[in-house]
């Protein structure tokens, strides 16, 4: 597992983490910003409009309503995202990440209204008699490049896994584990029997759940976060100041945290903001693909709402109860995982600021004096009593009141260290360090007026947050497989798809996620490069929406035709 991680880390600072790709995400989003005039200030209120169903038309195609179809797109991007990638995010890149993931979601309102409506433009129904769409079928049947549409619905695929399945029940087997003591296993295999009973169903049922999920666990997150901003009043602006203060220079080093670079903020900070939105992913479009809706554009106002109530709310909610409470920069006590382990030759401590200088240059991969510990640990009953020096880092952090066991038992014998790594991976190693994603967002919920009942809020929160994830990418998934091998690919994929669910409960945090930061790069890039091409035609077919009136419902249409002759008759 450690090699897999490797490569996935290897393949991620090629792609998602390397300096070239926030660049080329948030150029297409500025791009479509002032090539179409700021749509997502200027068509707002229209979109609110269209999606309490003021313009609907009965007659309409579609398998879904416009809020439907939005509550499944939501549910799709309101996930781990908010929750456990806020967390990872400001674990990673201090307050500044949270200014780019608001620039992020502020762009990406537009990218979406793009990707939806070209996308919506071009679907077609199927042979079971369901609508399909998606930024593949634009690739076939407008830019004619089948094998870019093949590659993109192969990247749905695998990204549906590592996007929607993998890190989210993953997720929720850990809060449940964390604040119930409920067995991973347990809470993988109910949950992997729920999710086929939904999904089997298809779009309708999946439209028909997630539109009662999503409300429900707004307000319930939302008043969760609150109960913490207000017991945090005096931090509020302070770390409001932090985020804007640090946006363009990095975070400092504060506590536990050895501090983050200006390059390293923002390129998680985008990162995230991605996966939390998903704006320039291409998913939303397959979901909003259903809707029920003549006009393509009207379907890409309601996606503009997405990034909205994903980022610019929720994400900005979970991230001033993290800074407010100031459990970012505290060290607690948790099990380590070896993915975020490594042990250095030499005492450090976060204390002396040289240290501090030379640990960050280690874990940020740049110049740095620190060098892996190779040796052998002398453990006595839990604790190392070695003559040899070494640090033990966790979570990029300097890890303290380390102890050794195996099980319950305190472990006492001699540990192999070979680059950094115990060599017998059977050996738990716990202590405090710091924490991120979900233990970071779990902890500063019992910072609030809910006291330590808060972290009930987090547990169940991700529990309906990742779990409609789940069931809105299962969505997309298959009908990707539908789009690639017909409506008979579906029945397996699904199996497929609950199976990993269920895997995923019991494997490593830090794996699953860097499984998920390289899929969502692979699926994104194609779409991108394709919305680019077919700029034109976006900015054509948002202005015919206007001039032909199309966004007004039959009953106005009628009513408008009726005082028109009337005036007409008068004169």
């Amino acid at each position: 597992m450690e090699s897999f991680n490797n490569l996935l880390l290897t393949m991620d600072g090629m792609l998602g983490s390397a300096p070239w790709f926030p660049w080329v995400l948030l150029g297409v989003g500025l791009f479509f910003t002032l090539y179409l005039g700021f749509p997502q200030i200027r068509y707002f209120g229209h979109a609110l409009k269209v999606v309490r169903g003021k313009y609907d038309h009965s007659s309409a195609p579609g398998d879904t309503s416009h809020f439907q179809a939005l509550s499944t797109a939501l549910s799709g991007t309101v996930g781990t995202g908010n929750i456990g990638g806020v967390g990872l995010a400001i674990f990673l890149g201090g307050p500044a990440a949270l200014f780019w993931m608001w620039v992020t979601a502020f762009l990406g309102m537009t990218t979406k209204f793009v990707e939806v409506t070209l996308s919506h433009k071009y679907r077609e129904r199927t042979e079971d008699g369901t609508m399909a769409g998606g930024p593949m079928y634009y690739m076939e049947k407008r830019l004619n490049m089948k094998w870019l549409a093949v590659l993109f619905a192969i990247a749905t695929v695998i990204s549906s896994f590592g996007t929607g399945s993998l890190p989210q029940v993953n997720n929720i087997a850990q809060a449940m584990h964390d604040t119930f003591g409920l067995s991973k296993a347990v809470t993988g295999g109910v949950l992997a029997v729920l999710l086929g009973m939904v999904i089997i169903g298809g779009i309708s049922r999946i439209a028909k759940v997630t539109s009662t999920i999503v409300p429900v666990m707004a307000v319930l997150y939302i008043i969760g976060a609150l109960a913490v901003i207000f017991a945090n009043l005096e931090n509020i602006v302070p770390s409001f100041l932090s985020v804007f203060s640090d946006a363009f220079t990095g975070s400092a080093a504060a506590g536990g945290f050895l501090g983050a670079s200006f390059a390293y903020a923002f390129n998680r900070g985008v990162n995230r903001g991605l996966f939390s939105n998903e704006a320039g992913q291409g998913s939303a479009p397959i979901a909003h693909a259903a809707a029920r809706a003549n006009e393509p554009v009207s379907e890409g106002m309601v996606s503009i709402l997405e990034p909205f109530i994903d980022t610019i709310i929720i994400c900005t909610l979970t991230g001033l109860v993290i800074l407010s409470s100031g459990v970012w920069t505290e060290k607690h006590e948790n099990l380590f995982q070896s993915a975020d382990m490594k042990i250095v030759a030499g005492q450090y401590t976060d204390g002396n600021d040289e240290h501090v200088q030379e640990l960050f240059g280690f874990l940020s991969n740049g110049d740095s004096k620190v060098e892996p510990f190779d040796g052998t640990i002398f453990v006595y009953n839990g604790s190392a009593i070695s003559d040899e020096e070494f640090t033990v880092i966790h979570a990029r952090s300097v890890a303290e009141n380390v102890r050794y066991q195996v099980g319950e038992d305190l472990f006492t014998g001699n540990l192999e260290v070979r680059g950094g790594q115990l060599v017998n991976q059977n050996i738990e190693v716990w202590g405090d360090s710091l924490v991120h994603s979900v233990a970071l967002t779990n902890r500063a919920f019992q910072r609030g007026l809910f006291g330590e009942y808060g972290s009930l809020i987090v547990t169940f929160g991700i529990l309906l947050f990742a779990f409609s994830t789940a069931i809105a990418w299962s969505y997309y998934g298959d009908r990707s497989m539908t789009y690639l091998f017909g409506p008979r690919a579906v029945m397996p994929y699904r199996l497929v798809y609950v199976i990993a669910f269920f895997w995923a409960a019991i494997e490593d945090t830090t794996v699953i996620w860097n499984l998920s930061a390289v899929a969502i790069v692979v699926m994104t890039l194609p779409n991108l490069f394709g919305i680019s091409v077919l700029h034109r035609e976006m900015k054509s077919t948002v202005n015919k929406y206007w001039e032909t009136e199309a966004y007004l419902s039959d009953a106005q249409k009628s009513e408008k035709a009726k005082m028109a002759a009337a005036a007409h008759k008068a004169e």
